[in-house]
């Protein structure tokens, strides 16, 4: 599938701020077999006295931008050509649950795609008795890690509403599953403290998503904002799969991935600071159509 992205993060400040540095994470990731940024450009305005590209301790393509004279408006807007493929075939099963934790032990590497990264707590996601204890009536011994992990997926998807007035971005993902009512950030925050309390290592994954419905039928959640899912580790065998939790889905060729982390914190599409004594207003659009190939 081949896809044209267009996102738009503006912010607006009052009164203006003096300086800001900000970094972005909005680049699609390349991921060999299955994704392709094939052209991509970052427009800035005002343009950053200073910014530079690195790649972060997880692998994502990050630009630092620093804008040293006064401003009181910021426009940040990413246009993108994605090549997008739906992920391989396992080349092999999975291990059982229970074996999940000798698969673990036995993996030694630290990279940024280590599942040692992503088995405790982080930032944004606290171990929670109640989130363990849900995982645990739904996941039984003896089931193979994948089918945990979709059936976990699946049985958050039933017991969570769908709900953009229920939460805010800081939501603790804690209060947002008392409600059962939040927005993807709050189903993957959920379904990663889930997995976590039972022993499969998962990460967060932040991206957009593509959907055209059938006649008569809604489009897929979050299709018209960054959406997010979850990444889970099964073993060195079948490696990471990805379940987006909110739409009860494997994740395929709608789904485009910007960044992996441990939570939202470490995959926020800006973070920065501001030297400002006022307030400010942000908004972001997404515009994710199929490309017309030429």
């Amino acid at each position: 599938m081949l896809y044209d992205l267009g996102l738009r993060i503006a912010f607006a400040y009052e009164p203006p701020v003096r300086l800001s540095r900000h970094l972005l994470r909005v680049f699609p990731r390349d991921i060999p077999g299955v994704q392709r940024a094939i052209a991509t450009d970052l427009a800035i305005d005002p343009l950053p006295e200073e910014r530079s590209v690195f790649t972060d301790a997880f692998g994502n393509r990050t630009q630092d931008v620093f804008l040293r004279n006064e401003h009181a408006r910021l426009d940040i807007r990413l246009t993108s050509r994605v090549e997008r493929h739906a992920p391989p075939a396992p080349p092999a099963a999975g291990p059982l649950m229970e074996e999940l934790p000798a698969a673990l032990e036995a993996t030694h590497a630290l990279d940024g795609e280590s599942p040692h990264h992503f088995i405790g707590p982080s930032q944004l996601i606290r171990p929670s008795p109640e989130a363990a204890a849900f995982a645990r009536g739904v996941v039984h011994p003896g089931a193979p890690c994948a089918d945990a992990v979709r059936a976990l997926g699946q049985a958050l998807h039933a017991a969570m509403t769908f709900d953009p007035g229920a939460t805010e971005v800081d939501t603790p993902y804690e209060e947002a599953f008392a409600r059962r009512r939040g927005v993807c950030q709050d189903f993957t925050h959920i379904m990663i403290a889930c997995l976590r309390g039972v022993g499969v290592p998962a990460a967060y994954v932040s991206g957009f998503i593509r959907t055209i419905p059938p006649p008569g039928q809604e489009r897929l959640a979050g299709a018209d904002a960054m959406h997010a899912w979850v990444r889970a580790w099964c073993g060195p065998n079948l490696g990471w799969i990805e379940y987006d939790p909110t739409n009860a889905v494997d994740v395929a060729e709608q789904h485009v991935v910007v960044a992996y982390g441990r939570d939202y914190f470490d995959v926020a599409p800006t973070k920065g600071v501001l030297r400002t004594a006022g307030a400010h207003e942000a908004s972001l659009a997404v515009d994710l159509t199929e490309a017309v190939a030429r």
